[in-house]
């Protein structure tokens, strides 16, 4: 597949061909800049796993790269995190190290960069190599969500794919952003896990309600257990109360007989 695409009359023409790798073309082994990146992506496709979203077909994937041909030219790209509702079927899908798009399937529907102390290019629209990984996204992958998080300060931006250009969404009331392509909203959290303590990004559902990694469903379930227990426990005083409290009405009427019967009078009599 070719793809000719303009960003402006006075500019060059750019040729997109999405094309298999040869088997000889080794990925760069890109070092992870510091330990809280792969952490952040973890924590976002784990939410999704107990939430059951994650089907076959899915690929969701960290610092993962995605291909394309421009002019002749391999580019890879590797987000901190991808997104893509369909892949083709692969023999070799659990070994995937890269993908290329319109070849193997979708377009991926949101990327993520994690901002680090580095520049990484994450807003650099260069058109000539190295492509900016911007201009990359929204021009050669026009990938329709393009979200930008800085972990140390929790500044998350949102950016919409809108006739060929990025435009940023605006977050609701409580600071988060809807993202139609996957259901669910995005949003900043501040907390601890996996000994990380500082902020991370989090899914809410449409009404609101967090999903939950596995040791806060974990904890979900214990702190309901428990409830459960107490209310048991409650159940059995009362019950237990209650049966003490038959249980002295029942003295009271025996202690009631033998005085009247002690009184010469029949307590039959009375009924």
């Amino acid at each position: 597949m070719v793809v000719t695409s303009r960003s402006a009359s006075d500019r060059p023409s750019l040729t997109v061909t999405w094309e298999k790798l040869p088997d000889s073309f080794r990925l760069e082994e890109e070092p992870v800049e510091n330990v809280g990146q792969p952490l952040l992506a973890g924590a976002l496709r784990e939410a999704l796993e107990m939430a059951s979203y994650i089907k076959p077909e899915m690929l969701i994937a960290s610092n993962f790269g995605l291909c394309a041909t421009v002019n002749g030219n391999v580019v890879i790209k590797a987000p901190d995190w991808v997104y893509v509702a369909a892949v083709l079927p692969s023999s070799d899908s659990s070994d995937r190290r890269s993908y290329t798009p319109h070849l193997e399937g979708d377009i991926p529907q949101v990327v993520m960069e994690f901002l680090s102390e580095t520049d990484g290019g994450e807003y650099s629209v260069k058109r000539i190599p190295p492509l900016g990984k911007w201009f990359y996204y929204e021009q050669i992958l026009k990938v329709p969500i393009y979200v930008i998080f800085e972990p140390v300060l929790g500044h998350l931006e949102v950016f919409s794919l809108q006739t060929d250009r990025y435009e940023p969404l605006m977050s609701d009331a409580n600071g988060r952003f809807w993202l139609a392509e996957m259901g669910y909203f995005l949003g900043v959290w501040q907390g601890e896990k996996e000994g990380r303590s500082g902020y991370w990004l989090r899914w809410w559902d449409k009404v609101g309600n967090l999903l939950l990694w596995g040791m806060e469903r974990v904890e979900q379930e214990r702190q309901r257990a428990e409830q459960e227990h107490q209310r048991a426990e409650q159940e059995r005083q009362r019950a237990e109360q209650e049966c003490q409290r038959a249980e002295q009405e029942c003295q009271r009427a025996e202690r009631l007989t033998e005085y009247l019967r002690s009184q010469g009078i029949d307590p039959d009599s009375l009924n």
